[in-house]
């Protein structure tokens, strides 16, 4: 880990050293590297770019990091390094599609697939005594439970086993899951690193050279290696990180307590909130509370539709992480239809708090 504040970190890191550079590691469109240097071609050895990435996210998580060319890819490489017949313990809700993934292996008859609680701590200790691999979500997506990774990361579990945390919606500033005690830290970059929402990108985090070396080969292979455009928009963005972090999360907060008043709301779901399930873990746990907030309106699938499309300031839209707010209804998600119809799953920006509140207090009214 590095010595710097994270803050200093995320400026300093990934820069040109030599006399004469560029300040910031430009785009670099090559395929192919003139031989005897240190890289000669970018699917196998990447870009200056993408070591500049990798090497700023690498010192936020307490390791060495791989990017990928998108999320599911990063996720899909973790997969890619287990024995048929394997034994997959993952959460019961969560991204869907990590869960299809898992899903499509069982069906191809790769693994095994068990299903539990984010917060049921005792279950995944004892299923991580015979997991091959163990993936968790902390906060959740939707439903923003935390899991006590203190307690489950340290369990007993198989020398060759994973611990894998996704740890897209905490991100490196909140919880570094490798410290903890897990085997691979996973990031969406699409979302908080890069911010803007106009790239797509993953990566993942570990401090096992072995299995650096394993994951690298398996990017190698599948074709998984980010484009330079990505990783340089990736590299802009990530230096805003904790600007972004800060303004967004307090806006969360005050929103999570507007929204928890509010008469036309049913429930909200945010960590920081004292009637959160899981609120004392992730007090204990998280640096700070997040940017998400899910809540379900008094009504139905169609009261929760209608609201998102009275909003004015805050998009209607999928992803999350970026500069502007944005929400969705997760219910109409194919894959997370159990969840309640009428649950709103909100990404909180960086734009006026008073603007952000007045917009949904017009929303919440009309619809």
């Amino acid at each position: 880990m590095n010595s710097l504040n994270p803050k200093s970190w995320l400026i300093a890191a990934g820069r040109p050293v030599e006399p004469g550079s560029p300040l910031n590691v430009p785009p670099m469109p090559a395929s192919s590297y003139l031989a005897g240097g240190d890289r000669h071609y970018s699917r196998e050895d990447g870009t200056p770019t993408t070591t500049a990435l990798e090497t700023i996210v690498g010192g936020l998580e307490g390791g060495q990091s791989l990017a990928f060319s998108s999320g599911m890819a990063a996720a899909a490489a973790v997969f890619d390094t287990l024995p048929t017949g394997a034994h997959v313990v993952m959460l019961d809700e969560g991204y869907q599609g990590v869960a299809g993934l898992a899903a499509a292996g069982v069906e191809k008859g790769r693994w095994q697939l068990q299903r539990l609680a984010v917060d049921d701590t005792a279950a995944w200790c004892n299923a991580a005594e015979t997991a091959d691999l163990l993936w968790l979500e902390s906060p959740s997506n939707p439903l923003l439970t935390v899991a006590d990774l203190k307690a489950i990361c340290v369990a007993p579990r198989q020398a060759h086993a994973l611990l894998v945390v996704d740890n897209t919606f905490a991100t490196p500033l909140n919880q570094q899951p490798l410290i903890l005690g897990a085997d691979v830290s996973m990031q969406s970059a699409t979302k908080f690193i890069g911010g803007h929402s106009d790239l797509l990108a993953g990566i993942l985090t570990v401090q096992d050279v072995a299995l650096l070396d394993k994951l690298r080969k398996i990017r190698t292979l599948g074709g998984a290696s980010p484009g330079t455009l990505e990783t340089w928009l990736a590299v802009r963005g990530v230096r805003t990180l904790a600007l972004r972090v800060e303004r967004a999360q307090d806006n969360a907060s005050q929103l999570a307590y507007f929204l928890e008043s509010h008469r036309a709301v049913e429930k909200v779901r945010y960590p920081g909130l004292s009637s959160h399930p899981t609120h004392d873990i992730a007090a204990a746990q998280l640096k700070g509370f997040g940017t998400m907030i899910s809540f379900d309106l008094k009504g139905d699938a169609e009261t929760a539709d209608e609201l998102c499309t009275r909003l004015k300031l805050i998009q209607h839209a999928t992803s999350l992480g970026g500069v502007e707010s944005t929400i969705e209804r997760r219910g109409k998600t194919p894959g997370q239809e159990y969840l309640p119809p009428s649950l709103l799953r909100l990404s909180v920006g960086i734009e006026s708090f008073e603007d952000l509140q007045a917009d949904l207090e017009q929303a919440l009214v009309r619809a």
